[in-house]
């Protein structure tokens, strides 16, 4: 998850638990409710992502979830099943992002392409499936030699020997996680109903008092979203104070300077003569321009990438019990290549040999995005897109779908890449066999896809990309870098061209600033502040109400908070995005009101013949 740090313990010794040889471990339960969990997680990353551009993890829902299951049916996973159940989840909870349906896709459709749901279900096929295999070579070095921490994969770890240690504290968690997604659930489901639950128009309530009233139209009004006050909980301090910094220099002062200026004289949410559509570049230029410019500052990383001894012979790796044999993912790496390039040229006629080098060129930036991701457990699948739609900017110039196309190639491998591994290195600690998480990711991706791409397509056909409900912020990044790179800038609104400039060195001075170890907690986040200027301005307020409550949670109860803080945020999470479902179906079928469920039924009944 980007921008979010967990700091964990050097450990002495590399594993932490040595498993009996007859302990069970692949096994159809496992694999199962890693794959359920794991889709939900991922569903619910569909809802969020495309409200604020950010995915969350699957691995440790999946692993208390499984075990909490198991448990309460007195049937429970062992320690290595927990692990192939947090596996498989992590792999299918990933499939939001890996398939492109948070950025490049939806980029795509607001540059007005539209997909039917078979040619985006083998797009996701032919993508998701090569960034496992370009881990399994990397995985001998960074795990085994250089022994890279994965932040979360050995909090994973962590987490699943804590659960064993004490079945009573797991319990716990998980339900304080069921009653939080059934509190978000419920609600979100009422403020479909009565939308005034979810924005109460105080500035209405108080019509005297004018100052709400001009704050309110330029975003900062109260908005109470159960999933971002979730996210609020999770994603640290430095994040959400950017998000509000962010949200004050764009939607309070820029943007309404824009239109005293004229550089934006329409509407205030207008994309094409307003300040929304104004402030759209200097926050996409604040993004790319720190995530290339972290990229920049980790040269060593991509110096080490190129510089791998070979830590086993292929001839001594074949013969360890439970490694990945070599024709397995040299076989799928050839297979799922010839896919891709395929599809590529049928679903999105971008020629076969640039999907040819796309593929090379993903696989170079998925080994920093790996060592990103063990040294930092930040993954820059942002930043690894859009050095891919650069490269792709020179070599097929004025191509909009090969610039996206290509990028979300690239974003795929890296995303799919750096989680395999985090699971990799779960594994290496637990003693689990290589072999059989490699089988389980890949049951994860599948079952993964089966449920995100019909569920993507229920939001998308529900309300409009680029709206209030669905801003999709990363898409717009995607889009405007791919515009930007096709138009040129004589297509931007004034003075664009000097903000865009402005904003990306201040970038690149942030990228700087938290190469600084000292003053890196306190270093704000270009990435969230760019968002903050994409996004209406109450989706960064809801965040900060959630750290509010976290820090004050805390101060009260700092065992009780750090207990279960992250089960109390994922409920949250969880429950907002699978009701968001159900309100993105009762949308699409025109039930608005609860009067207007009657009527349906009444409809239904006599089209049935039964009235």
């Amino acid at each position: 998850m980007a921008d979010v740090e967990i700091e964990i313990e050097e450990q002495e010794s590399e594993q932490l638990y040595f498993p009996e040889p007859s302990e069970r471990q692949l096994t159809a339960r496992a694999v199962i409710v890693g794959c359920l969990v794991g889709s939900v997680v991922s569903c619910t990353n569909i809802y969020i992502g495309l409200k604020i551009g950010w995915a969350f993890g699957a691995s440790i829902i999946s692993a208390v979830l499984g075990f909490s299951i198991f448990s309460i049916l007195n049937r429970k996973l062992s320690v290595l099943e927990t692990n192939i159940a947090q596996t498989a989840g992590s792999a299918a909870g990933y499939m939001s992002s890996a398939a492109g349906l948070l950025a490049p896709i939806p980029a795509m459709m607001l540059l007005g392409y539209n997909f039917s749901w078979y040619a985006l279900m083998m797009w996701s096929v032919s993508v998701a499936f090569l960034g496992v295999f370009f881990a399994v070579p990397l995985r001998r070095q960074v795990i085994d030699v250089d022994k890279l921490r994965f932040p979360t994969g050995t909090a994973t770890a962590e987490t699943i020997l804590a659960m064993y240690g004490d079945a009573a504290d797991a319990l716990a968690k998980a339900r304080v996680l069921v009653i939080a997604g059934i509190c978000a659930g419920l609600f979100t489901l009422a403020y479909h109903f009565y939308p005034v639950l979810e924005q109460p128009p105080i500035h209405e309530w108080l019509p005297g008092v004018t100052f709400l009233a001009v704050a309110a139209a330029w975003g900062f009004k109260v908005y109470l979203c159960p999933s971002l006050l979730g996210a609020g909980f999770l994603i640290g301090p430095r994040v959400v104070l950017s998000l509000v910094g962010g949200a004050i220099l764009g939607w309070g002062i820029l943007g309404p300077y824009s239109q005293y200026m004229e550089w934006a004289p329409g509407p205030v949410m207008a994309y094409e003569n307003g300040p929304r559509g104004w402030l759209l570049w200097p926050g996409v230029a604040l993004m790319v321009s720190e995530a290339l410019g972290a990229l920049a500052f980790s040269w060593k990383t991509f110096v080490n990438a190129f510089t791998m001894p070979v830590a086993k012979s292929l001839d001594e790796e074949q013969t360890v019990s439970g490694h990945i044999p070599n024709s397995w993912w040299i076989g799928g790496l050839i297979g799922g290549s010839i896919l891709a390039i395929i599809i590529t040229q049928f679903v999105f006629d971008i020629p076969w040999y640039l999907t040819l080098i796309a593929i090379p060129v993903s696989f170079v930036l998925s080994i920093v995005a790996v060592r990103s991701a063990g040294e930092t457990d930040i993954n820059p699948v942002g930043g690894m897109g859009k050095v891919t739609q650069l490269i792709f900017g020179g070599i097929a110039p004025g191509s909009i779908t090969t610039n996206l196309m290509a990028a979300a190639i690239t974003s795929a491998g890296a995303s799919q890449a750096a989680d395999m591994m985090q699971d990799l290195k779960t594994g290496k600690m637990l003693g689990a066999a290589p072999r059989k998480q490699f089988i389980a990711q890949l049951c994860g991706i599948c079952v993964g896809i089966l449920f995100t791409v019909p569920v993507y397509f229920v939001f998308t056909k529900a309300y409009d990309l680029g709206s209030e409900q669905l801003p999709a912020p990363a898409a717009m990044a995607w889009k405007a870098m791919a515009e930007v790179l096709n138009e040129g800038f004589g297509a931007l609104p004034p003075m664009a061209e000097e903000s865009i400039l402005i904003a990306g060195i201040i970038g690149l001075v942030i990228a700087g600033l938290r190469q600084i170890k000292s003053i890196a907690n306190f270093v704000p986040s270009g990435l969230a502040m760019g968002i903050a200027f994409i996004v209406p301005a109450y989706y960064s307020l809801v965040m900060f109400y959630g750290l509010v409550v976290w820090l004050i949670w805390k101060a009260i109860a700092p065992s009780a908070a750090q207990k279960y803080n992250f089960a109390l945020a994922s409920g949250l999470i969880a429950g907002e995005g699978l009701m968001g479902i159900v309100n993105a179906g009762l949308t699409i079928v025109g039930i608005h009101a609860l009067g207007d469920i009657q009527l349906r039924i009444r409809e239904l009944l006599q089209y049935l013949g039964l009235q």
